[in-house]
């Protein structure tokens, strides 16, 4: 929550709420930042202005909250009260550098910490104990090759990726820390009159408009040239590092004399300095403790859903080996008691006894039933999301020309959860819209205004669209005085800064709708021309007057309003207003006219979605303004309660005042009502408890309350069509995000352009970055990156739904072909007595995952898609499966284990059925332990090949070729390895000598192998026909419309060359919907929910 700082009563506080006040739900996304209670404290703590050259060290272990700062002395702050303690005696400064570090690993701690990370992923432990395993003889089962050779694969490939990744972190720290300081300075002084300076905040607030700040009159007057500035020795009170970017606290101790200090005179990292030649300033907070950095949270790492599954998965699949080696130990114990023991020609002389051999079997079924727990996975998978990031990169339709900017995929692994978002939140401003206002329509003593031209006006805007030739009469006949003080109100009734380059006049404000309106009245003749500190200059129509500005009452969020007031070259004093219609009404003088047809008029543009603004005036007798001027030059420097003494004396003047009305509207470019139609937003209006209630009364009485009010938040939340959250700050943003993951346990994601979106990006499971008008902070921050919002359509729907779709395929067939691979062991060991004997030659094992199965799968997960990209965008609906994760589950994993238990019993009993009692052509028994191998094994690579090319929805020349070759490959290597040539370089190693070559020449045994590849695949072939037939799934229907031939039309008209433009541009009609009686049912929802959280500017 922000601090509830009591605020003034006005008129419209008793119906609104006090903004101060935001939402409790402050889960703490962020363990670095301080409490909002402690930073409450330290306002509190905040010391009087007076002399205090050293404070006293206790003052910093207490927790008062108060950061010492002296100028032009360092040595200052490494003094022992500004240090805590790191480690036993070590000590570092209680302040950050202005250095950034992001990066993981250096030269010396790259490869132990990287191995570290890497083995704190079960699997690779897993591999690692079995191969310290495999090194003992008694338990070894397998050559140690087997289990090294994919281990340090796996490892290298990571490992390489891991270094690029932190090299690309490395380059980044170098090129920000190479910069000039980047930190919150206090100003000082700089080269403009008053030591103005004006800045743009995009990165902070998202607007693109300039602001100014200010230094004090003290430090513009003393501190303009160098020696001056070297001199400066004052003492700077002032806040803890905190993440409040709407303020700032502290007091200036010079020359016995105390100045008040505030956000006006600090520039905040992240401001662009702009029109400003030389500025000087105060570093008062760098590196990570500087606002925008405070507000950046923690960098968090990101897993997929499948990730989590997968690993628990991993786990089953665990549990389910050692399972299974637990019973065939028990098995070979009782076998080895009954028949082993007593067999002679199985005598080994190690004297061991039947429970210690089974306990051995036991570690050597360990060792051969590895592959169960598939080392490859893991490294296949990186693969396949470094290729679809690619994809990504390489996409054309989501390149933006204009600024020569690609889509970016920051990260390679989170792809699949782009395909399984529930819940948008995002940004408005720079995000969803340009920030582009423009003048339509006003409405003057109860007439409404509206399209002109200008072409009479020399200073007139080019782009400026109001069309009304009535109204321009009007203003240059000079009749109607209301139109004149109207457009005079506009031109003097703003902060906004004039520059003249040549004779054209830009104008900078501070908002888009402070530009539009000075604009406005400057294409109707009343242009602002220049402003000093007291004055302010307009060309009205044909001649320049200058007024003298008494007093400027500016706009904050709870007023609603801004004022001026002016004395007239003839004297007269007069209040100019312009704010909300709700509070303006509330001041009118009880005389005023037209306020019916004025509403009138505001419901139309209301409903015309244009926003509403309404002037005001009222004249000030020298008497009234000399008594009000006096309270409000005693509220300026009142040290306590100065907001709400200004607000007060404010209240005064801004009463009985008579009024117009404006509108403006903000144009949304980057947003296309097609968009509409696939992500389906919710709204939410906040819920305020009656303002007049003390702040404390919002707030939960203990952590039960405030846990069942953030429940009570989120599900109202979800109630609704759309949510728009006003007036968030960067870590109520997160806290949002972070709502909606803890109570709905949903997939999220946060798209936004300015570092105040930074945290929010962080915090979503997916962070998407706009490379916008706001910086780089987003998309530095993010896991994705691209030019414009409308891009967000096709990385969810086509990217983000085919990762998902490639990857769940992938992994079904992986487990699928692992389980049938592995089992075959399984079934063995009934017919060899439980001895851990292999059911393959050993390089067969090696390298069955690595060259025999891997690339066709590789390449489904790669290249696979159920559907185009252009039918993925019309059918919202293919995107449902990710959202409700039934592509891959603990369903469909006991699918693909129950079909690789078929698989390995077909691969195993009908070779086995068929080597019984068998005769080959040459007079000789072809039953022998190798050739069973041969076959089993050659069964085993065409069947899952074959299997791939079942489940392959997108064929390509790549795919043919890597099935064909991969089976081409495991023939090719089988003969080479079982050739006589090899066994006599390494006999021990290579013992299937002429195994392949005496087998497959029988054949009877190829139509064992056909048989048997033949039952394998038979079922399912009819599961899928069935499927597509009577239970087709929506990719299936989309697919079969897609296919479904258009006749053609019955009759056709006499073949003439020209035709009309009309037969070219219209598309088919509504006929055969109508006709169906389709158009007149209520459509079926999609329930495609993509949630959204709109950033809302004041």
């Amino acid at each position: 929550r922000m601090s509830a700082r009591p605020r003034a009563a006005s008129q419209d506080s008793q119906e609104e709420p006090d903004d101060e006040v935001v939402p409790y739900s402050d889960d703490e996304t962020d363990d670095e930042l301080q409490s909002e209670d402690d930073l409450d404290r330290s306002e509190d703590q905040l010391p009087e202005p007076e002399i205090r050259p050293t404070p006293a060290a206790g003052e910093f272990e207490d927790g008062s909250g108060v950061k010492v700062i002296r100028a032009n002395d360092r040595e200052y702050c490494n003094q022992p009260q500004f240090q805590k303690k790191v480690f036993l005696c070590i000590k570092k400064s209680r302040y950050s550098g202005n250095a950034i570090k992001t990066y993981k690993y250096n030269v010396l701690t790259f490869l132990p910490l990287n191995l570290y990370e890497q083995f704190k992923r079960a699997a690779n432990l897993y591999f690692l104990c079995l191969l310290i395993l495999q090194i003992i003889p008694q338990i070894s089962t397998l050559p140690w090759y087997t289990t090294l050779v994919p281990l340090v694969l796996v490892l290298g490939i990571t490992a390489i990726k891991d270094l690029v990744d932190d090299l690309a972190r490395h380059r980044m720290d170098k090129e920000i820390n190479n910069r000039r300081c980047d930190a919150d300075i206090l100003l000082l002084s700089s080269s403009n009159p008053n030591s103005l300076c004006y800045v743009e905040t995009a990165e902070l607030d998202g607007e693109t408009n300039l602001k100014f700040k200010m230094g004090l009159k003290v430090t513009d007057e003393r501190l303009q040239e160098e020696d001056q500035l070297a001199r400066y020795n004052a003492l700077i009170l002032c806040e803890e590092p905190n993440n409040r970017l709407d303020k700032f606290m502290g007091t200036m101790i010079w020359d016995s004399q105390s100045y008040a200090l505030d956000l006006d005179n600090m520039l905040l990292r992240g401001c662009k300095i702009r029109n400003t030649d030389v500025c000087h300033g105060l570093v008062i907070f760098a590196g990570n403790d500087t606002k925008i950095m405070r507000n950046g949270g923690k960098t968090r790492f990101k897993r997929t859903r499948i990730d989590i599954l997968m690993n628990y998965m991993v786990y089953t699949i665990f549990a389910l080996l050692v399972l299974l080696c637990a019973g065939l130990a028990i098995g070979h114990t009782y076998w080895y008691e009954s028949i082993g023991s007593k067999a002679w020609y199985l005598y080994d002389g190690l004297g061991y006894s039947s429970s210690y051999r089974g306990f051995l079997s036991f570690w050597g079924y360990i060792i051969i039933l590895n592959t169960m727990v598939p080392i490859s996975l893991y490294v296949s998978v990186e693969v396949i999301r470094l290729g679809q990031s690619k994809f990504i990169n390489w996409d054309l339709q989501m390149y933006y020309a204009d600024k020569d900017t690609a889509a970016k995929a920051r990260t390679t692994t989170l792809n699949e959860q782009l395909g399984q978002i529930e819940y948008i939140f995002s940004d408005k401003t720079g995000t969803l819209t340009q920030n582009i206002m423009a003048f339509k329509k006003c409405t003057i003593t109860g007439r409404t205004y509206g399209e002109t031209n200008h072409h009479w006006n020399k200073y007139a805007d080019k782009k400026f669209q109001f069309e009304d030739h009535f109204l321009v009469s009007c203003i240059r006949s000079k009749k109607d005085p209301q139109i004149h003080e109207f457009f005079k109100l506009l031109s003097l009734c703003h902060t906004v800064m004039v520059e003249h380059k040549g004779d054209e006049l830009v104008y900078q404000a501070a908002s888009p709708d402070e530009g539009a309106l000075v604009t406005a009245a400057c294409n109707f003749g009343y242009v602002f021309l220049s402003r000093t500190q007291d004055t302010i200059t307009i060309l009205e129509m044909d001649h320049e007057e200058t007024y003298e500005m008494l007093a400027l009452l500016d706009f904050n969020s709870d007023r609603k309003r801004m004022s001026i007031i002016l004395r007239f070259p003839d004297g007269k004093i007069r209040l100019y207003c312009k704010g909300a219609d709700t509070v303006i009404y509330q001041r009118l003088d009880a005389n005023s006219k037209n306020i019916e047809t004025t509403q009138e008029a505001l419901d139309i543009f209301a409903n015309e979605t244009l926003r509403t603004l309404c002037l005001c005036y009222k004249d000030i007798s020298q008497a009234e303004f000399d008594a009000w001027s006096q309270k409000h030059q005693a509220a300026s420097v009142s040290m306590g309660n100065r907001e709400e003494a200004l607000d007060t004396v404010y209240e005064e003047i801004e009463e009985n005042l008579l009024h117009f009305l404006v509108s403006v509207q903000n144009e949304i470019l980057y947003e296309k009502k097609k968009k509409r139609r696939r992500l389906r937003l919710k709204k939410l209006r906040k819920r305020f408890t009656n303002s007049t209630n003390p702040p404390d009364s919002n707030q939960p009485v203990d952590d039960w309350e405030k846990e069942k009010r953030q429940e009570d938040f989120v599900d109202m939340a979800c109630e609704c069509s759309a949510v728009i959250c006003c007036r968030v700050t960067p870590k109520q943003k997160a806290n949002v995000v972070s709502l909606v993951k803890r109570y709905k346990k949903a997939v999220t994601l946060s798209i936004g352009d300015g570092a105040n979106d930074v945290n929010m990006i962080k915090t979503a499971d997916i962070g998407v970055g706009i490379s916008g008008q706001e910086g780089m902070q987003a998309v530095m921050s993010s896991d994705y990156a691209f030019a414009q919002f409308r891009y967000l359509q096709r990385l969810l729907l086509v990217h983000g739904r085919w990762s998902y779709i490639r990857m769940c395929k992938f992994l079904r067939y992986f487990f699928y072909k692992n389980f049938a691979f592995t089992l075959v062991h399984f079934w063995f060991s009934f017919f060899n007595g439980f001895s851990s004997q292999t059911a393959y030659e050993d390089w067969f094992i090696t390298l069955y995952n690595v060259c025999y199965s891997s690339l066709p799968v590789l390449l489904v997960g790669l290249l696979d898609q159920d559907v185009n990209d252009k039918l993925s965008l019309r059918f919202p609906k293919l995107y449902l499966p990710g959202q409700q994760g039934s592509l891959f589950n603990y369903k469909n994993f006991f699918i693909s284990l129950f079909h690789g238990i078929f698989t390995s019993l077909m691969i195993f009993f009908i070779p086995y059925g068929a080597f019984l009692q068998t005769m080959g052509q040459d007079g000789e028994a072809p039953s022998d332990y190798q050739s069973f191998a041969v076959v089993a094994a050659s069964s085993l690579i065409i069947t899952v090949n074959l299997q791939i090319s079942l489940n392959t929805s997108y064929w390509t020349f790549v795919n043919f070729f890597a099935v064909i070759g991969s089976i081409a490959i495991y023939f090719g290597v089988m003969f080479d390895i079982h050739s006589a040539g090899i066994h006599v370089i390494l006999p021990t190693t290579f013992t299937f000598t002429g195994a392949a070559s005496n087998a497959l020449r029988q054949p009877y045994l190829w139509l064992t192998i056909i048989l048997t590849v033949g039952i394998c695949l038979l079922p399912v072939i009819c599961i899928q026909f069935l499927y597509q037939t009577i239970w087709p799934s929506v990719g299936d229907k989309v697919r079969s419309l897609k296919n479904r031939k258009k006749k053609k039309p019955a009759f056709q008209r006499g073949g003439r060359s020209r035709r009309s433009a009309y037969a070219f541009s219209h598309s088919s009609g509504y006929a055969d919907l109508i006709a169906s009686g389709r158009s007149i049912r209520q459509r079926p929802s999609l329930n495609l929910v993509l949630r959204l959280m709109l950033k809302t500017r004041n």
